[in-house]
């Protein structure tokens, strides 16, 4: 096996256990796999991701699109637009070793504040604010759910993965167009996310079946605590490096 499909199957395998999570609870594709995609191969970053991001909220959407929030998601698109371009700025002018300890970084953030299960009320002014987080984030680093999870967590599980399916992929699409623009989207990072689908398709149909068990508070702790460890990898590789 070559390093090139070593680095693939790896990836892919971290795209699998994060689309079997984003298909039970909404998200945590990329909070599972940017890290390890990043610490694999940062020139992939984060053109590969968006690839899987843009492609699995359509699963969800087609069957559970009727459960859509359709006015918070009008606020969260809307405080996405701006973040968005805060996002491709960092991506323009950050250097990779820096993008790679950023995308760290912000996993860490990602999973105390997903672990704390902070409450925050959901109005108008909170989700256009998770929007704009979300948008800085999730353009820069392909990791956008946790703020807009954190408003929804109290909702109930379909309006929750609905909702975040359409944002992710509204998201993720306007993700693509930016970093297009700013030439920040080689073929290569294209390719190599499509070659990473049939595992994001492999994880989505698992995930159905256990839907039951993600849902329990031990299966997400231990998600939680994979994803802060590939973080801490990852951010150990960049500063040694």
């Amino acid at each position: 096996m070559t390093s090139e499909a070593l680095v693939m199957l790896l990836a892919g395998l971290a795209v699998l256990v994060g689309a079997i999570v984003q298909g039970a609870v909404g998200f945590g594709l990329g909070l599972v796999a940017a890290p390890v995609v990043t610490m694999l191969d940062p020139t992939l970053m984060p053109g590969a991701i968006q690839v899987v991001n843009v492609t699995l909220p359509l699963f969800t959407l087609a069957a559970e699109w009727r459960r859509i929030d359709w006015r918070g998601l009008g606020f969260a698109v809307l405080g996405r637009l701006p973040g968005s371009a805060i996002g491709a700025l960092i991506v323009v002018y950050v250097s990779t070793r820096t993008l790679g300890l950023f995308v760290g970084v912000m996993v860490l953030i990602a999973v105390t504040l997903t672990a704390r299960a902070v409450a925050v009320p959901r109005n108008g002014w909170t989700i256009t604010g998770a929007g704009f987080a979300s948008g800085i984030t999730g353009t820069a680093t392909g990791i956008g759910g946790p703020p807009v999870a954190l408003v929804y967590q109290n909702a109930k599980g379909p309006q929750i993965r609905a909702t975040l399916a359409a944002f992710f992929f509204l998201s993720a699409a306007q993700s693509l167009i930016i970093l297009w623009v700013v030439d920040h989207l080689p073929a290569r990072a294209l390719a190599s996310g499509a070659l990473l689908i049939p595992f994001l398709v492999a994880g989505f149909l698992v995930s159905g079946p256990l839907r039951r068990h993600l849902d329990g508070s031990g299966v997400r702790g231990a998600v939680l605590a994979v994803a802060a460890l590939s973080a801490l990898a990852l951010i150990a590789q960049t500063l040694i490096g």
